[in-house]
């Protein structure tokens, strides 16, 4: 198989979707790697390791695209990178189609197979492909918080840990995932007061087991909702429906109540976003004023550590991507459930009825 391995073009985007291992390993299985030039800088990986690995250089993500049966990529198609779709084509990939009906119809329209690493989902329920990403989205977002937390910011000047004397900020994470467990570790190691809200009891359990630290456990209801989120200094949204869109837990209302100067970190965004209010933002241009609150919905988050999270995604990917080429998609499909379920669309049919369902789309039947 051709693997095409093109250079991102999001909003300071510098993760890359193979790293040299990888395409050694492909290319001693029989299989060519073109990997677009300069695609790797980003990550600290250049041309030559690619080369020395055994890649062919494209020298534009055209001709990538062109020569390659299986394109594999880090972040969603954006409309220049439309009309380089083919049909056939396999485009493997986070989508995060459930809040994109554009993109959906889009991908329907070339008639690709696009394999989703957000819906590949073990028979146990988790998410191998998202998980890496969610664990560094997860500690970067309280990071972020104490960035945008400062006074210089526009925050309200509170110091997450606080000093002997003065209290702590008060951290609430909207949901106890893997997001959610890395968030709280994070806030928890520098001192502040963190509660976690789910609506599961038995990850209530586990949180409440496996964290230590000044640490609040509720239920995830409106009303517990509404009081953590007000007494908030930094909330985090971390709340995710495998391949649908995010549900609205934090409304206006309850952001009006927040100190002006807090912080929301919606991570929950790529799907849709947790908050009211939240539209996607880029690292550029990071923040919305809602009240007096910044609300931060960077759909990229992990882009700015990228040599971290390059490796970190690719550890997770590359063996569903050596499945891919070494069996084809349609064999590699039906030998691995996980990976069936990450199949959203082909050849002009939806298939994930999650993302159907958001988009307003009829789901098709994946068998036929």
């Amino acid at each position: 198989m051709i693997v095409g391995v093109p250079k991102e073009v999001k909003n300071h985007e510098y993760r890359v979707s193979m790293v040299p291992a990888g395409v050694k390993s492909l290319v001693r299985n029989g299989h060519t790697v073109i990997v677009q030039a300069s695609a790797g800088e980003g990550s600290g990986i250049s041309d030559g390791e690619y080369e020395a690995a055994g890649a062919t250089i494209g020298p534009t993500a055209e001709a990538v695209f062109a020569a390659a049966e299986m394109i594999v990529k880090v972040k969603e198609p954006l409309l220049q990178e439309y009309p380089v779709l083919r049909e056939d084509q396999v485009l493997f990939t986070y989508l995060h189609l459930a809040p994109a009906p554009e993109l959906t119809k889009a991908l329907l329209g070339r008639k690709v197979i696009g394999i989703a690493y957000e819906t590949v989902q073990l028979e146990n329920g988790s998410l191998p492909l998202l998980t890496p990403m969610s664990e560094v989205a997860g500690k970067l977002s309280i990071q972020v918080g104490a960035h945008w937390l400062q006074k210089e910011n526009g925050g309200s000047g509170v110091l997450l840990a606080g000093v002997p004397g003065t209290p702590p900020a008060n951290v609430a994470i909207i949901g106890g995932g893997v997001v959610g467990i890395n968030a709280a570790k994070v806030a928890l190691g520098m001192g502040a007061n963190v509660t976690i809200l789910d609506v599961n009891l038995d990850r209530l359990r586990y949180l409440a087991d496996v964290l230590q630290g000044r640490l609040t456990i509720l239920a995830s209801h409106e009303v517990n909702v509404e009081h953590a989120v007000a007494e908030a200094d930094l909330v985090i949204g971390a709340l995710l429906i495998p391949g649908a869109r995010a549900t609205k837990v934090v409304t206006k209302a309850m952001i009006s109540r927040m100190r002006k100067g807090s912080v929301i970190v919606d991570v929950a965004i790529d799907q849709g976003g947790c908050v009211e209010g939240s539209v996607p933002t880029t690292h550029e241009r990071p923040v919305i004023d809602v009240d007096g609150v910044t609300l931060v919905c960077v759909a990229n988050m992990p882009g700015c550590v990228a040599r971290t999270s390059t490796f970190a995604l690719t550890n997770a990917t590359f063996p569903y991507v050596s499945k891919l080429a070494n069996l084809g998609y349609r064999a590699a499909l039906k030998a691995d459930p996980a990976l069936a379920k990450g199949l959203n669309v082909i050849k002009g049919k939806l298939v994930c009825s999650a993302v159907a369902e958001s988009v307003g789309i009829e789901c098709a039947s994946v068998e036929l």
